[in-house]
């Protein structure tokens, strides 16, 4: 089975970096279902091309297993799995594609974010015979999509039209979102996993499309297929979904940095057939969130780091992924937390020089734990909404004062940014979860009040798109410890 993704970027050829492969040579890859070749057809400044070839060894998978009668007992052996693009070539992107498939490029950090002129090309996608249904999945994610169904038999007309179609998709996607797209909806095309499904699954599916899925028309389709119909499986993952903050759709954001409502196209573009006008491509909240977050510790030289409230681990994952985070503890008093930060961290598949720069830790923050003591950073990311107001000074104290990190980042929903939410009731917040949200005039007089009880001096930092009056969705403060300060201790 075969897939090609064109890049036509000024300077293609970065394709390389991104993909971490090197235009100029060719490479192979053991799976389990076979081998994968990476290659590239053409490599020029102007047009790069890299193809994924999976050869599928249909003797190899099944050796060894045992199966019952189902009506076809060479159904193993002859099928469509050696050509047809299937959950078995989503598994090779997945492996041979890994760190660009988590959107880092050390070589070029300046292309990771960048959107490129991209073209993918699968010659033979298996569609249930529905040549729209991948209009409707991939479309909404701002490709244009074009898609060629041959009949089964050109002189047998009767046997109607092959099951299989040839696409092509073309828009300017950040690379990584493009691989994250292939990555999830390929298998939900073939609807036929060739691997277990099990909660691993459903961290995937959050991790790879936790940033489009959500407001995605087929939510629902995608979901329930990705997960092979496991009802118990669905509903965590769409659970989970709901809950993921984001910019909502209805806002977009302007050429001068500020946001309001979707423009109408220019004119004479809305009503030509060939112009297709894909929506912008905007970086999900929570990923500039953990960016602003990871910048601000770089800048503080922290090498042992604690975060406080990790959730499910998606600034372990980032910071796990920097070799100059040399020691990290993951902290949070929910034990399903954990079990997921367990899980989408790999904890079990990291080599043992990783696993042992990572812990993590079941405690509360609102009580002392001289296990937090001592690091270079704590992070607070998105945590202190999440407790009732009166628990706040336990929190300030234990953090602040018993561990005392050299430097804090908190960040946290601002509020005056929620009335540019269209559908949000005025006074209401962004999550079920929060028990309170402040506006920037409340964040300041909170960072003020910490940082001269306990010794801190602070800055603020806008996190997102500044609004000019509401300014920015997240705000984040950075504290630092200050040298030669008694601890404030009312």
């Amino acid at each position: 089975m075969l897939l090609t993704l064109t890049s036509t970027a000024e300077r293609a050829t970065d394709l390389g970096y991104l993909l971490h492969k090197h235009p100029d040579r060719v490479q192979t890859f053991d799976l389990p279902v076979g081998n994968a070749h990476v290659f590239y057809p053409e490599a020029t400044d102007e047009r790069c091309t890299v193809a994924l070839l999976l050869e599928v060894d249909p003797i190899g998978l099944v050796r060894g297993r045992r199966f019952g009668g189902d009506g076809f007992a060479l159904s193993q052996y002859v099928n469509d799995r050696p050509y047809a693009a299937s959950s078995m070539l989503a598994v090779a992107l997945g492996r041979v594609f890994k760190t660009a498939l988590q959107g880092r490029c050390a070589a070029r950090p300046d292309l990771e974010a960048q959107a490129l002129p991209l073209v993918v090309h699968v010659p033979a996608l298996p569609c249930g015979g529905d040549p729209d249904l991948i209009e409707r999945l991939f479309a909404p994610l701002g490709w244009a999509v074009s898609t060629v169904t041959s009949p089964l038999d050109p002189e047998l007309p009767g046997w109607g039209s092959s099951p299989y179609t040839d696409v092509t998709l073309t828009g300017d996607v950040v690379l990584s979102q493009a691989l994250g797209h292939l990555y999830v909806l390929l298998p939900v095309l073939d609807g036929a996993k060739h691997y277990w499904v099990s909660n691993d699954e459903v961290d995937k599916l959050v991790r790879n499309a936790g940033g489009w899925l959500r407001d995605h028309p087929e939510r629902d389709l995608v979901t329930r297929r990705y997960l092979a119909h496991q009802q118990r499986f669905v509903a965590d993952a769409t659970q989970r979904l709901a809950a993921l903050e984001d910019t909502p759709d209805a806002v977009f954001v302007t050429d001068d940095g500020g946001t309001g409502p979707r423009p109408a196209p220019e004119p004479g573009l809305a009503t030509s057939p060939e112009v297709t006008l894909p929506p912008p491509v905007a970086v999900p909240l929570r990923q500039r969130r953990q960016e602003a977050v990871l910048t601000a510790l770089r800048e503080v030289g922290a090498r042992r780091v604690v975060d406080l409230g990790c959730g499910e681990g998606s600034l372990l994952a980032g910071m796990l992924a920097d070799p100059s985070f040399a020691e990290l503890l993951g902290v949070d008093v929910s034990p399903r937390e954990l079990d997921r930060a367990t899980r989408r961290l790999g904890l079990d598949r990291l080599s043992d020089s990783q696993r042992a720069r990572l812990t993590l830790r079941r405690s509360s923050l609102t009580y002392r734990d001289a296990a937090l003591a001592g690091f270079d950073a704590a992070v607070l990311m998105e945590v202190i909404e999440h407790l009732d107001p009166d628990r706040l000074p336990a929190l300030e104290t234990n953090v602040f004062a018993h561990a005392r990190p050299g430097a804090v980042i908190v960040t946290t929903p601002n509020a005056d940014h929620n009335a540019h939410y269209e559908g949000l009731a005025v006074g209401a917040r962004r999550h079920a979860d929060h028990r309170f949200e402040w506006g920037r005039a409340e964040f300041a007089e909170w960072a003020e009040r910490v940082g001269r009880r306990f010794g801190y001096s602070f800055e603020l930092r806008p996190v997102g798109d500044v609004h000019p009056e509401l300014g920015p969705p997240t705000q984040l403060a950075l504290f630092r410890r200050d040298s030669g300060v008694a601890v404030g201790a009312a």
